[in-house]
């Protein structure tokens, strides 16, 4: 397709750019009035407008079916709002919160968890009262040792914005971990300049970034620049992926994804079930098909390549890890990567 200037944020742009029908205009007017839409230049780029079935347009372009809400779906399906204290912060764990400081995106995955949250509409954008407040209760607890920023994507944020959260946080003695969560090396590259790699900087605390990508192909040659820069840096880089139905839900797939990762000097981290979020269903796979797509890149890749395969379980109860079993403790027997059974004291399988 042609080079885009600025991002896609309407189903009429998506007509334009032809990513969309003009007779799939009216449906997706209707997607887009409930959750936002917004693809930028570089994901727009990407997509293969011959393949009906390109999975950088199955994350990025509206679908009718987002208009189908199931039974067991919900608007807060990790349960956020359940955990949150005061605005902006949700603290799940003893030792960790998030930080959820903006509501807004570069682009708006079709399947995210946060999505009645966030968007140009959503009120999910921290007032500087509500950031101090938000500072002051991570100051009176003294049992959080790592700060997850999140939101939307931080990254949206100018250097300068990203400077003065970095260094307050820096100032609380007992974070000792800041980790940004984002999806801005993949879809706005041109973003990670050398001053927002500069912001992240504070001589307090250790920085990581996650960043989040489901394809191979997200893993272009700007992308790869720019979280060169991050790790050049100094600053740690892992990776989040969702598991999406038409995706990346191949064994072949994901093994190029995590070679991918590792590649660019990015740790695999975690590999998201889908979660019950309102108008998804259509990219969620079973718990079994995961865990059969986890024993199969066990035999291929190492384990530096290697994400955990997890579930936010529904309702704000925590993320536990779902990958395949190999022991079974009360048999005493031990499954290899390739199927066969063998006893853990190391004698004749059964």
């Amino acid at each position: 397709m042609t080079h885009l200037r600025k991002s896609l944020a309407s189903a009429s742009d998506l007509v334009d750019a032809g990513l969309l029908t003009a007779s799939a205009e009216a449906g997706i007017e209707q997607v887009g009035a409930r959750y936002a839409i917004a693809i930028t230049p570089a994901m727009a780029e990407l997509i293969d407008t011959k393949d009906a079935d390109d999975p950088i347009a199955r994350q990025f372009v509206p679908d009718v079916r987002e208009l189908d809400t199931r039974a067991e779906e919900r608007a807060d399906p990790i349960g956020d709002f359940a955990k949150s204290p005061v605005t902006g912060i949700v603290h799940r764990y003893p030792d960790r919160v998030l930080l959820k400081i903006v509501g807004v995106c570069p682009v708006y995955c079709r399947f995210c968890f946060r999505r009645e949250m966030v968007g140009p509409s959503a009120e999910a954008n921290l007032t500087a009262d509500q950031l101090e407040t938000a500072f002051g209760y991570i100051r009176a607890h003294p049992e959080i040792w790592e700060v997850i920023i999140t939101g939307g994507d931080p990254f949206v944020m100018s250097p300068r914005r990203i400077a003065a959260v970095t260094q307050a946080l820096g100032a609380i003695a007992h974070v000792k971990i800041i980790r940004w969560h984002t999806r801005v090396p993949v879809v706005a590259p041109e973003r990670v300049t050398a001053e927002l790699v500069e912001a992240l900087r504070t001589d307090n605390a250790t920085v990581y970034v996650a960043l989040h990508a489901n394809h191979p192909r997200e893993l272009t040659g700007a992308a790869r620049t720019a979280i060169a820069r991050l790790v050049d840096a100094g600053i740690p880089v892992v990776s989040q992926s969702v598991l999406l139905r038409g995706v990346n839900d191949t064994v072949d797939t994901l093994e190029a994804l995590m070679r991918a990762f590792v590649e660019a000097r990015v740790k695999p981290y975690y590999l998201h079930h889908g979660d019950l979020a309102p108008g998804t269903a259509h990219f969620r796979t079973s718990v079994a098909e995961g865990q059969a797509l986890m024993h199969a890149l066990r035999q291929r890749l190492s384990g530096l390549a290697m994400p955990t395969y997890v579930l936010d379980i529904p309702g704000g109860h925590g993320k536990v890890p779902i990958g395949p079993a190999y022991v079974d403790a009360a048999g005493g027997t031990v499954t290899d990567p390739r199927g066969a059974t063998h006893r853990t004291d190391g004698s004749c399988a059964p």
